[in-house]
């Protein structure tokens, strides 16, 4: 199977498909790079004009989105009633949102995180790609092998 070639059973969705994903949602995690380690951030965000704003205060997660290195982003679902899972990921670089009319667009748009503090800078992801993909999710009994039920050593 080569690389780009889905797994048996995982669906490769198409871009629009995947903003429509994204557009369902308002929960995602950022993915930076802080001092040379990775990080993940839980963020609120909105779809505006084909790109993922989110609200954040000054600090880490800012000062690290904003370097002009490359970000992810990443949101997923389960829909019960079909079985079915999804995730989308947005690669790319993210930007302050800071001059006048963009900013003003921005504050208007229905953005709201859930913890109280104040957040008064917007970011904006800019994708260089979008990658989704939607699978059936399996039962347990899919994982149980001749050592599921091994005598297992007593916890301390």
């Amino acid at each position: 199977m080569a690389a780009d070639e889905p797994a048996p059973g995982v669906a490769h969705l198409e871009a629009n498909d995947c903003w429509a994903l994204l557009r369902s949602r308002e929960v995602g995690r950022l993915a930076l790079c802080i001092a040379g380690r990775p990080d993940i951030f839980p963020i609120n965000y909105v779809v505006d004009h084909g790109t993922v704003v989110f609200r954040t205060a000054e600090g880490t997660k800012l000062a690290a989105a904003v370097t002009g290195e490359a970000v992810a982003f990443e949101t997923d679902g389960y829909e019960p009633d079909s079985g079915e899972a999804w995730s989308v990921v947005v690669k790319g670089h993210a930007e302050e949102i800071s001059r006048g009319y963009d900013l003003l667009d921005t504050a208007g748009l229905p953005l709201f995180p859930w913890h109280a503090s104040p957040k008064q800078r917007f970011v904006r992801i800019v994708p260089d790609e979008i990658s989704g993909r939607r699978f059936h999710v399996v039962g347990p009994e899919a994982w149980t092998t001749p050592l599921s039920d091994a005598p297992r050593t007593p916890s301390e």
